[in-house]
């Protein structure tokens, strides 16, 4: 199974990042320093998908605004920019992309968007669409109209050709998880996708248990290993609401006793809310989940926990892409990370630059001179100056002079 969903993606002046533009693979490492913008770069993920979700306006309020989202520089953008190149699960390739502007007294506007699905095989069929303020000026079939505060993709998911990548970006999952909602009495749902915080995870684990009793079981494996003694977790109903109940070996007991949420530590239910984000996929509700972005799994888990947590990234990496952002050594420390998977984030001036490792880091880890994690204990992890915001800004503004 393919699981590379988003190939490439292109940021320009989103929140601290001035332009950007990265490969991704199957599973990505985003590290660096803490306020380096890490999060900013899956926050801009995020925001796609809330946007279609939701709304292009709660999108953006939920983050005060639009005046909050694009960076401000001495330059004084007044736009901020997404691309993404994506494969889908039928084999089309193609790209999503939009451009948002501001307007007077905290207003906004769509002032382009445009979407391309094509055939992987050269001769074959594709499907397109571009809007520029709200008006359709060119689309390969005959589609709604446009609205210049909204994104045209929620319009156009109606037609067949882009129900695909409506569907595919709008299932992607974010993870910060909150220990507290985890362990709260929760209302049952459909289960269908994790919540950001974790607050529906008994519903998507008795998802799993009714319709993928094997992946419930890898994350009970690789919670044992992460938690040594807690033998499974099973969801228990009490009366309207539900809660997690984790069997745990306790000293002198013969059987695993049963221990409700409530009781265990942070570490304990971040780990598993880790691993359900990781192996929902399968659940049964019929839609992939293509990608989950975690902000730094290593929280609150012992150091040696985070380096058997990597096992679990791997392999779930294998069906869903997977997005990790970490300034954990611990988590790194291991030579066998293949070093396209790992992209360096610096904040220098106010301005993050994110890329692939320079060649002084790239031959470290290829040369298993270091390992990534040791890299960042030196504070020698920097992106390949050949993609900085200056460089990458120029060539956008080349694509857009061609375009025109």
């Amino acid at each position: 199974m393919r699981s590379v969903f988003l190939t490439r993606v292109v940021l320009q002046n989103y929140k601290s990042i001035a332009a950007c533009d990265v490969q991704l693979g199957p599973l990505t490492f985003l590290i660096g320093p803490k306020g380096a913008g890490k999060s900013n770069f899956l926050d801009a993920l995020r925001f796609v998908t809330d946007s279609l979700r939701t709304s292009l306006e709660h999108a953006l309020r939920e983050r005060g605004g639009i005046n909050e989202v694009r960076r401000r520089s001495g330059g004084h953008p007044n736009h901020f920019r997404l691309r993404l190149y994506f494969t889908l699960p039928s084999g089309e390739v193609g790209h999503y992309a939009f451009r948002i502007g501001a307007r007077p007294q905290g207003g906004f506007e769509v002032q382009d968007e445009e979407c391309l699905v094509h055939s992987a095989e050269a001769l074959g069929p594709s499907h397109h669409f571009r809007v520029r303020s709200g008006n359709v000026v060119d689309i390969s079939e005959q589609g709604p109209t446009g609205s210049i505060d909204r994104l045209y993709l929620v319009n156009a998911s109606g037609l067949p050709a882009f129900r695909p990548v409506f569907e595919s970006l709008s299932r992607m999952g974010f993870y910060s998880l909150n220990p507290d909602r985890i362990r709260d009495l929760q209302s049952p749902d459909a289960g269908q996708l994790l919540a950001r915080d974790g607050s529906n995870i008994t519903s998507v684990l008795a998802q799993l248990d009714k319709h993928n009793p094997s992946r419930k079981e890898r994350i009970e494996k690789y919670l044992s290993k992460v938690v040594p003694g807690v033998h499974g977790v099973d969801v228990k109903v009490v009366g309207p609401k539900e809660t997690l109940e984790f069997r745990q070996q306790v000293a002198g007991a013969r059987d695993p006793w049963r221990f409700l949420a409530a009781n265990m530590s942070d570490g304990t239910v971040r780990a598993l809310g880790i691993l359900v984000a990781l192996f929902q996929a399968g659940n049964g509700t019929g839609t992939p989940v293509p990608l989950v972005g975690i902000e730094e799994p290593e929280i609150a888990l012992h150091p040696a926990a985070a380096g058997l947590l990597l096992d679990g990234l791997k392999e779930a990496s294998q069906s869903t892409q997977v997005i990790v952002t970490s300034h954990s050594p611990d988590l790194l420390d291991n030579q066998q990370l293949d070093v396209a998977s790992l992209l360096a984030v610096y904040a220098e001036g106010g301005s993050t630059h994110i890329a692939a490792l320079d060649e002084a880091g790239r031959t470290a880890v290829v040369q298993r001179l270091y390992t990534p994690g040791e890299l960042l204990r030196l504070n020698q992890v920097r992106p390949d100056p050949q993609s900085s915001p200056d460089k990458v800004a120029k060539q956008l503004r080349l694509l857009d002079q061609e375009n025109v």
